[in-house]
């Protein structure tokens, strides 16, 4: 007798498993296993019977687990990469998330906010907030770059407390394609964030 052809359920599990452990999916990327009714219907049975979890609204992963630390949370950047995705906006870490994200700064923000060309909207992930805040053409244009990031941790920082050891610290964790980026992109940013970019990328201590 010939197996049962997989149910729906089955099939968004494989999915989750196929993409890797962590990756956060919406019913978008799973609609051409089915209809989207029929998608969100399966979701929901699944995260019922506990085998997949909804971490923000249209968001879902299979729990991660640590033998110590119990079921962990999603991390940031598999929420950013979902969002991204689903909603075909960019993301632009902003504030204290940018300057923690390049070392200049240990704090780690429980409101973490992210500059888009999408929509203002602020997201609750456990304790944590995610803050999208629409912003100009211009700031987006470097989206996705690490000079995009440079920026506006710089500004974040404000120019009085960047001085020769921040400039340092960055000089020494950027790479050499990385400091071409930045200086290619110096024209997006504000005539003093440009002038600490030219440091950070030539040296020149100027």
């Amino acid at each position: 007798m010939p197996n049962p052809a997989p149910s729906l359920q089955d099939r968004i599990l494989k999915r989750f498993r196929r993409e890797g452990p962590g990756v956060v999916l919406s019913p978008r990327d799973l609609l051409d296993l089915g209809s989207g009714p029929a998608v969100r219907q399966a979701l929901s049975r699944a995260v019922e019977a506990g085998l997949i979890r909804k971490v923000a609204r249209g968001l879902y992963q299979v729990p991660r687990r640590d033998p110590e630390l119990g079921t962990l949370a999603p991390t940031l950047d598999a929420i950013v990469e979902a969002l991204q995705k689903r909603d075909g906006i960019r993301l632009l870490p902003s504030g204290a998330h940018a300057a923690n994200i390049l070392g200049l700064s240990t704090q780690v923000p429980v409101r973490v906010v992210f500059l888009t060309d999408g929509p203002t909207r602020r997201i609750r992930l456990g304790k944590r907030e995610i803050v999208l805040r629409r912003t100009t053409p211009r700031q987006m244009a470097t989206a996705g770059k690490i000079s995009g990031t440079v920026i506006q941790a710089l500004r974040w920082m404000g120019a009085d407390h960047v001085g020769d050891a921040e400039i340092a610290q960055l000089r020494e964790r950027l790479s050499k394609a990385d400091k071409k980026v930045l200086l290619a992109d110096q024209r997006q940013a504000p005539a003093w964030v440009a002038s600490l970019l030219r440091r950070i990328a030539l040296g020149d201590g100027k």
